[in-house]
Order: structure tokens, then C-alpha cells, then sequence
């Protein structure tokens, strides 16, 4: 992967791993951002069944297809596992939302060959992707259409 918007720009699928349905929760309104957006949204959590009208799975060796980023909303310590797995399954990329930060498995996925974004939430990053996008069609349209 060469940057974020590259990523975002080439993802269909995310996994999001420690969705909830609690609708208080970031997790749940970043995600549904995402889906809103046009992301197909595969819920990763043992806890839940269905999350935004999407079957939920216990891990990610549970999904049956093929996921392109894994985006974490699990505690540090529990990234080594989640990054494990997502190689294990052949996801693309590894998403560690704001405040989880874990060098050493973000070492492991990028030596597995797997991008990695850490620290960042997803939801801000399609929002300045989408800006960007929007002001560079406005652009072209007033140079198409001069007044």
C-alpha cells in the first residue's frame, strides 16, 4: 500500500473486529459510516450475533471470503492475536483505530507483507479522502464550465 486514501480507495470488504451493537459506542458509529459509505461490513465479535443487519462471526478465521482491511477496535494487547489471524487469513491490510498502537504486531503484518495503518480512525480518514475527492471534481467542473 503506498498511502491511506490508495487503501481506501482499493477496499470493498472490512472486517471490524470488536463491533458492537451498543449503538453508544465507536465502534458501532464508525462502522455504520463506513457501511453507509458503500463498504460491505463483515462484524467480528463472539459476543454479538448481527451488527447493522450484518451476521456477526466469532473470529476472523470464522468469515468465509476474502476481507481487504481488518479494522481493530480491541485494546493493545489484544492487537498480536487479531494481526496473527488477519495473516493467517489473507486480509491486505490491518487498521488499528485511535489509541491502539502496537509496534511489534504492526512489524509482524507489514514483514508478512500486509499494510498497516495505526492510530488512526478510519471514519476521519474516508472523511478527508471524500473531501479531497469532492473538491477536485468541483475544480475540473469550473474548468469545464467557465463563467
Amino acid at each position: 500500500m503506498g498511502s491511506i486514501p490508495e487503501l481506501l480507495r482499493s477496499s470493498r470488504t472490512i472486517a471490524v473486529v470488536g463491533l458492537s451493537s451498543k449503538k453508544d459506542r465507536p465502534s458501532y458509529g464508525v462502522t455504520k459510516y463506513m457501511q453507509q459509505a458503500g463498504y460491505r461490513i463483515i462484524p467480528v465479535n463472539p459476543r454479538e450475533t448481527e451488527v447493522l443487519g450484518e451476521k456477526a462471526y466469532p473470529s476472523l478465521e470464522a468469515v468465509p471470503e476474502k476481507v481487504d482491511i481488518v479494522n481493530i477496535f480491541r485494546r493493545p494487547e489484544h492487537v498480536p492475536e487479531i494481526v496473527e489471524a488477519a495473516i493467517r487469513t489473507g486480509a491486505r491490510s490491518v487498521w488499528m483505530q485511535e489509541g491502539v498502537v502496537n509496534e511489534a504486531a504492526a512489524e509482524k503484518a507489514r514483514a508478512a507483507g500486509l499494510a498497516v495503518v495505526m492510530d488512526r480512525c478510519i471514519l476521519k480518514e474516508h472523511r478527508k479522502l471524500s473531501f479531497a475527492q469532492r473538491t477536485q471534481r468541483e475544480r475540473k467542473g469550473r474548468k469545464a464550465n467557465p463563467t
